[in-house]
């Protein structure tokens, strides 16, 4: 019987892209639609577009049979903010909340990096190792033995975190000092120039620890594990017998 060809890796830019794009910018484009289009109130229509992310997480718990800390937390602020809104009866504290969203998987980057795991590394490495062993075990080695390495891992992750940070930062600043009907559309741009910021800032470490993982795969077999740090001034040159 022939094997099922092994699914690809996913991005770690997928793994952060996936669900803001299903927990902020579909709920933006479905309040947009139903204000614009429909007629709605513009507090009702961001509400009921909020409704979305609650019902995909609270799936996802269910199906899953387990609470993950930051789904948990993105459905508590998802239904806070819903609850606010409707007693406040605020359209801008309904904006404002779904720049939380972003900031809640955002600061979970910032203290995941300095915490020694960083959140995005969990997504990069499938991507880069790409499934073979040596690779695998380069990663593993380096992330041990190499300061350079988890230096570079922070980097990525502080990359995509302080983005994301910011993001939220401009959104709620927005939400309150610019009209709402502006917002709404708005706050699409801010997300997106989030991403650019991210790609462009993380681009540098992305490229050092796929450097490294190469380099350290290619000498596996003749020494393990390689001396990656930057060398001190007076140090000899390492050799490789």
């Amino acid at each position: 019987m022939d094997k099922k060809p092994a699914a690809p890796p996913t991005s770690p830019v997928m793994l952060v892209l996936r669900p803001l794009v299903m927990d902020v910018g579909i709920p933006l484009a479905l309040s947009y639609l139903l204000h614009s289009v429909l007629g709605l109130s513009q507090i009702l229509a961001l509400v009921l577009s909020s409704v979305l992310p609650v019902v995909r997480t609270v799936a996802s718990l269910v199906s899953r049979r387990s609470v993950n800390g930051l789904a948990g937390l993105m459905l508590l602020v998802n239904t806070a903010g819903i609850g606010l809104s409707l007693v406040s009866g605020d359209a801008r504290l309904a904006v404002a909340k779904d720049g939380a969203l972003s900031s809640v998987v955002g600061m979970a980057m910032v203290w995941s990096a300095f915490a020694g795991q960083p959140m995005v590394s969990a997504g990069l490495k499938p991507v880069l190792t790409k499934g073979e062993p040596v690779r695998i075990a380069a990663w593993d080695r380096l992330s041990v033995g190499s300061a350079r390495f988890r230096r570079a891992e922070r980097g990525f992750t502080l990359a995509w975190g302080l983005s994301l940070v910011g993001e939220c930062a401009a959104r709620v600043v927005g939400a309150y000092t610019l009209p709402v009907s502006t917002m709404v559309w708005l706050s699409t741009v801010f997300l997106l120039g989030a991403f650019v910021v991210a790609f462009i800032a993380g681009a540098p470490f992305h490229n050092r620890i796929e450097k490294l993982v190469e380099t350290e795969t290619a000498l596996s077999g003749v020494a393990t594990p390689i001396n990656t740090e930057d060398p001190a001034p007076g140090d000899p040159a390492i050799t490789v017998a």
